[in-house]
Parts: C-alpha cells; sequence; structure tokens
C-alpha cells in the first residue's frame, strides 16, 4: 500500500477492526519512511450481477432501482423502510448464492413480487400492475381475484 504523503510502499499494520457487518476490515498502518499513519479498508470484489432484461438487453444489477420500485409500491402502506433494506439484502444475497453471473429479469420481478406479497397485498397489486403491465380494469380483477383466493386458502 503506499503511502499517501510520500508515496513509500513500505508500511505496517498497527491495528485491524471488522466492521460491525462484517464486510469490511479497516487498516491503520504507518509508514516505515516517513512514520506517518494513514487509514485503509478492504472489502471482498464483488462479480457484478447482469441482470437480462424483456428486450435483451444486458444491465448491472441496481439494489437503487429495486429499492425505488418497491418504495413506490409501498407509498402510504404500513410497510417500514427497513422491512424493504431487509428484503433486498436478502435479494442480492439469493441472487448471489446461485452463482449465476447473468439472470433474466422475470426471476428478479416474480422474487420481488413475492416478497411485496408477504408485506402488503395492496403493495404486491400495485407493483404486479406495472410488472405485469396490466392492461385494463379486468387485469386488476383477475389479479384481486387471484389474491383473494390464496389469501382464503392460507387463511389470512
Amino acid at each position: 500500500m503506499k503511502c499517501p504523503y510520500c508515496g513509500e510502499v513500505d508500511n505496517k499494520v498497527i491495528d485491524s477492526r471488522m466492521s460491525k457487518d462484517g464486510n469490511v476490515i479497516r487498516r491503520r498502518r504507518e509508514c516505515l519512511s516517513c512514520t506517518r499513519r494513514f487509514t485503509t479498508y478492504e472489502h471482498i470484489e464483488e462479480i457484478p450481477i447482469t441482470i437480462i432484461k424483456k428486450d435483451g438487453r444486458r444491465e448491472v444489477f441496481s439494489r437503487e432501482k429495486v429499492r425505488q420500485g418497491m418504495k413506490r409500491a409501498c407509498e402510504k402502506r404500513p410497510v417500514s423502510i427497513n422491512a424493504i433494506e431487509e428484503f433486498i439484502e436478502n435479494l442480492e444475497r439469493d441472487l448471489r448464492e446461485t452463482g449465476e453471473k447473468e439472470i433474466p429479469s422475470y426471476k428478479i420481478g416474480e422474487k420481488i413480487m413475492a416478497g411485496l406479497h408477504e408485506l402488503d397485498d395492496v403493495a404486491y397489486v400495485r407493483f404486479a400492475s406495472v410488472y405485469r403491465e396490466f392492461k385494463d380494469v379486468n387485469d386488476f380483477v383477475d389479479e384481486l381475484k387471484s389474491l383473494l383466493t390464496v389469501n382464503d386458502g392460507a387463511g389470512r
């Protein structure tokens, strides 16, 4: 690690600490040439997940896009931002654990819909209306009927 003050590469680690979430290690270093101290952060370099869109385009998975879509669906609903963040954290972990470098967008959309179904039925229908591109009121009615059938069977 190059010293930010004198540019020398010889230094020693004085202290190492792991972050609370365990994803980053903070290291205090001392330059052996100028004796000044500096901090470095070490983290795992993650391979980006590529999403294959319906039209064949590819783009990098964006937590922010998922967050915005879910926040829009949950607007004015009793769903906490913490619940959304926890869902996104689990979603990204699940996607990484598949080991696939490219994932079709429909798989992610279905996972989001399943998560919203657990969090809030209204948010689920809102998201489904955009995701499944409802054309008219009949599409809404059909989705609501299937939702009511599922909920009746689940004892909600």
